[in-house]
């Protein structure tokens, strides 16, 4: 941490523990949604394999501008959120390779400059499934188990600008697809994750 991040924090933290949920369809529904098998998929109808090949589309991925596909390697780190961050031009997609399990700490969009600090929820995902963030969900880039866990995001080629070209500030990024803030900077709130005991 850098001395201007150190003078920029509040001297007393508010510890704010969040209950790690199970990911389902029906819990993601205000953020976004379930990528992966489910009862009732539609089959798009595209059948070139003698029904080997069953195409559906569980979520509805938007982008109004280039698509980038980037693999993040992501190592252990405390399950303490700092910055909560939204994206107002598509629709940003998780999927971990390996199965390997990961958390999502998520706010349902909303209209205000930061989520509603009660609407915070966290998720855990076994690994066999993605999840697609509905444009302007709140969420921290995911949290892992284990190192060496890979994750394919599905973004828009300007957040990858966008943070490229950190605020004034140093540690927060702004631009026309991104919204990233230090939640614990501006609220004084710091949120933890509560792990079960394995």
């Amino acid at each position: 941490m850098t001395n201007a991040e150190t003078a920029a924090r509040p001297a007393v933290l508010q510890r704010h523990p969040l209950r790690l949920e199970t990911a389902t369809p029906e819990a993601l529904a205000p953020f976004g949604g379930w990528l992966g098998p489910r009862e009732g998929l539609k089959s798009l109808g595209i059948d070139y394999y003698g029904g080997a090949v069953a195409v559906s589309r569980p979520v509805a991925f938007n982008c109004s501008s280039g698509t980038e596909l980037s693999l993040a390697s992501l190592r252990r780190r405390p399950f303490r959120v700092r910055y909560l961050e939204r994206h107002f031009l598509h629709t940003q997609t998780f999927i971990s390779l390996a199965g390997k399990p990961f958390v999502a700490v998520l706010a349902p969009p909303c209209d205000d400059e930061l989520p509603a600090l009660e609407s915070v929820r966290a998720f855990y995902f076994d690994g066999s499934a993605g999840l697609c963030l509905d444009v302007g969900t709140w969420h921290e880039f995911p949290f892992v188990y284990d190192d060496d866990t890979h994750i394919v995001v599905i973004l828009s080629a300007q957040v990858t600008e966008d943070l490229r070209t950190p605020a004034a500030n140093g540690i927060e990024a702004f631009g026309p697809d991104l919204d990233k803030k230090d939640i614990t900077l501006r609220t004084g709130v710091e949120f933890e994750v509560l792990i079960p005991p394995a």
